[in-house]
C-alpha cells in the first residue's frame, strides 16, 4: 500500500484577480505516494467540475492511469467544491474565482507546504484539464509535462452557451437571491440543471445504443437520469455549482497575454499531451487541433469512444480506461 495523506492548507486572506477576497482561504488536498528525495516525481491532479479528491482518487493505483508507486500525486480541491473554501459556506465569497486563482493557490500549496520547485506533470480532466493548461501557461519553468484530457485552453463560444444555459436555470429558481446566492437549495432548478447536463455529458451515440441500460445497468432512461444525474447534483450546493460554472465559463489561459491565445500557447515550454474524446459535445477535438498548431512540443491522441465527455473519466468504461491508461503511462515514460 502506498501512503495516502490529506489535509487543509491555510492561505490567509486571498485576493482574487477579478476583485474580492476569500477570507481565511483554505485549500483542501490529498496526496498519494512518496515524494522522492530529489522532489522530482510530482504530478498535480486538479479537480473537475463538482469533483473532490475522494471522487477522483479511483484513477490512481499501481495499475491505474497514475501510478503512486512511481509518482507523488497531489490532488488539490478546487475552490467551491465544498472542501476548499466555497461559495456555499461563505456569503462574502467573491463573485468570480478563476482557474488562474485556483492554480496560483495550488502553486503556494506545492511550494510552501511540500517544498516542491518542479512538476513532472500536471494532469487533468475537463475543468481539471483547464487548470493543468493554466499550470503550463502561468508557470512555464515549473512544469515539465501537461496531460489535458477532454479540456481546452479557453472555453469555446459553444461551450459558453451550454454553461450560460445552466446558469440561467439556477437564476430562474424562486430561491435565487442574486450574485450566485440562494435563500434555500433550489430543488426543482437543480433537477432541471441535472437533466440538461445529462444531455451534454454523453453523446447521441451513447443514448442511441442505450448504453445506460446495457453498460450501466439502469432499467430505463428515467431511472438513469435520476440516479446518475439528479441524485448526484442534489448532493452539491447550488451556490458551489453556480460558482464553479462561472470559473469554467471564464477559463482562458490568454488572460495574462492580453487575450492573445497563440502567444499564451506559444509560451508553454512543457511537453503537452492533448486527449480529447471523439464524441465530446463541448470540449471538441477541433479546438485541441487548433491549439496544437501553436504549442511547441505537443501531440494529440483522440479517445475513440461513443461515451462523449465521460470517455475522459472512464471509471466504468473498461475499453476507454484501458486506452487512457496505456497512452498516459507510455507518454509519461518517454
Amino acid at each position: 500500500m502506498t501512503p495516502v495523506r490529506s489535509g487543509s492548507f491555510e492561505l490567509g486572506d486571498l485576493e482574487v484577480e477579478n476583485g474580492g477576497v476569500i477570507r481565511n482561504a483554505k485549500l483542501s488536498w490529498q496526496t498519494h505516494g512518496t515524494l522522492s528525495p530529489a522532489r522530482d516525481n510530482v504530478i498535480v491532479y486538479p479537480c473537475s467540475y463538482g469533483a473532490t479528491h475522494e471522487t477522483q482518487e479511483w484513477l490512481i493505483g499501481p495499475d491505474g492511469v497514475l501510478d503512486p508507486e512511481r509518482w507523488f500525486i497531489v490532488i488539490p480541491d478546487m475552490f467551491s467544491n465544498g472542501l476548499s473554501s466555497s461559495a456555499s459556506t461563505d456569503r462574502e465569497f467573491p463573485s468570480l474565482v478563476t482557474m488562474a486563482d485556483n492554480v496560483h493557490a495550488q502553486h503556494r500549496l506545492l511550494t510552501e507546504l511540500f517544498g516542491i520547485d518542479r512538476l513532472a506533470a500536471a494532469y487533468g480532466f475537463s475543468m481539471g484539464a483547464g487548470q493543468a493548461y493554466h499550470w503550463a501557461a502561468l508557470y512555464p519553468d515549473f512544469v515539465e509535462r501537461a496531460i489535458l484530457v477532454c479540456g481546452s485552453a479557453r472555453t469555446s463560444p459553444h461551450n459558453r452557451v451550454f454553461l450560460s444555459g445552466l446558469l440561467r436555470i439556477l437564476e430562474a429558481a424562486p430561491e435565487y437571491d442574486g450574485k450566485g446566492r440562494f435563500t434555500a437549495e433550489p430543488v426543482a432548478a437543480k433537477r432541471a440543471f441535472a437533466h440538461v447536463y445529462a444531455g451534454w455529458g454523453l453523446s447521441q451515440d451513447f443514448y442511441r445504443a442505450r448504453l445506460f441500460e446495457s453498460a450501466l445497468g439502469a432499467p430505463d432512461l428515467d431511472s438513469y437520469l435520476q440516479t446518475d444525474w439528479v441524485d448526484r447534483f442534489a448532493e452539491g450546493g447550488a451556490a458551489d455549482q453556480y460558482a464553479q460554472a462561472l470559473t469554467w465559463l471564464e477559463a482562458d489561459i490568454s488572460t495574462s497575454y492580453d487575450g492573445d491565445l497563440d502567444a499564451a500557447l506559444g509560451a508553454i515550454t512543457a511537453r503537452v499531451l492533448l486527449m480529447p474524446s471523439a464524441t465530446d459535445l463541448y470540449f471538441r477535438t477541433a479546438d485541441n487541433e487548433l491549439e496544437l498548431a501553436s504549442l511547441g512540443k505537443a501531440e494529440l491522441v483522440e479517445i475513440p469512444s461513443v461515451w462523449g465527455h465521460r470517455a475522459g473519466s472512464p471509471r466504468d468504461i473498461p475499453a476507454d480506461l484501458d486506452f487512457l491508461r496505456r497512452h498516459v503511462r507510455d507518454w509519461l515514460n518517454t
